[in-house]
């Protein structure tokens, strides 16, 4: 077992004393739960995608675009036709 020293500011103190009473805990564990909180949270971020993230935002079916990006030519020319025509 290995002995470590940390060093903490006055916030970051509060909160472990803020944790001990909350939890009853002592120091070592309350700092041990800690790392294994931030162990699993590091290994479900690891095999994240960047589509994952865009996939949970749910954008809905779509904004006030008059045709897709890969048709922007076509979409500009409709839509002057279109004001044009009135």
């Amino acid at each position: 077992m290995a002995i470590r020293t940390v060093r903490l500011d006055h916030e970051d103190e509060a909160t472990l004393r803020q944790i001990r009473e909350a939890t009853g805990l002592p120091i070592s564990e309350a700092l041990k739960q800690g790392l294994r909180s931030l162990k699993q949270q590091v290994r479900g971020a690891q095999g994240q995608r960047p589509y994952d993230l865009y996939e949970r935002l749910d954008l809905g079916p779509g904004g006030y675009s008059n045709a897709p990006s890969s048709e922007t030519r076509h979409g500009v020319i409709m839509m002057l036709r279109k004001k044009l025509r009135k």
